[in-house]
């Protein structure tokens, strides 16, 4: 289990790559901790990472990308994943070096993807928990994946949380009932700024098994 301080290393780390990636010749190599003192030992540690970059004071998505599995270093992971968050997530225009000061970075770190046994669609709704679990679908060549902040944030149930992953893969909503799709889930601990640059908390997000809050977005 990572610490608040582990946390708001590996934020400030992913801020730091990414005024690095915009404005390299000011500023130092981020995978270094120069200027923050060492890294804990956990960052040498393999772990899968997202990176979410959302607009500040707004909330809204501004990129996300990361590593489902754990084949980086945590320092390698946060600081390739807060990059290609920035200027390769093709849904959005590339973050520019005006824009650091109005973005907050959320750092989600993962567990290992385990799968979900599924025999009948009332057993994988009672085995996804809203809030705890992210989900990825692997199925007829696509994959999806969907953090566990997503589902509570949307005020999803578990059922519309593997709906919508099937089709973040681009596959039918309901892909998640055929016995040649694969459904895995994780766990994450979550750490974000409350402001550009400022404090780092832990993300306790809300946890349901099935209550949702309003109708999941298309």
């Amino acid at each position: 289990m990572l610490t608040v301080e582990d946390g708001t290393a590996a934020v400030r780390l992913a801020r730091r790559a990414i005024e690095h990636a915009l404005r390299p010749s000011s500023e130092p190599d981020p995978s270094t901790p120069e200027g923050s003192g060492p890294l804990p030992p956990i960052f040498d540690e393999l772990r899968g990472v997202f990176v979410t970059i959302k607009r500040y004071p707004s909330e809204t998505l501004r990129g996300c990308i990361g590593y489902p599995l754990p084949v980086l270093p945590l320092r390698s992971a946060v600081t390739g994943a807060a990059v290609s968050a920035a200027v390769e997530d093709y849904r959005f225009r590339p973050v520019g070096a005006a824009d650091v000061s109005r973005i907050v970075l959320e750092v989600s770190v993962l567990t290992v993807p385990v799968p979900v046994q599924i025999s009948s669609p009332e057993e994988a709704t009672h085995a996804v928990v809203v809030g705890r679990d992210g989900l990825i679908v692997d199925g007829f060549g696509s994959s999806g994946l969907l953090l566990p902040q997503v589902a509570p944030e949307e005020g999803w149930t578990s059922e519309q949380l593997l709906d919508g992953t099937c089709e973040k893969a681009g596959l039918p909503s309901s892909a998640w009932k055929d016995p040649r799709v694969r459904v895995r889930r994780f766990e994450a601990e979550i750490f974000r700024e409350v402001s550009p640059g400022g404090d780092v908390v832990r993300v306790e997000p809300e946890t349901s098994s099935s209550a949702g809050r309003r109708p999941r977005k298309k």
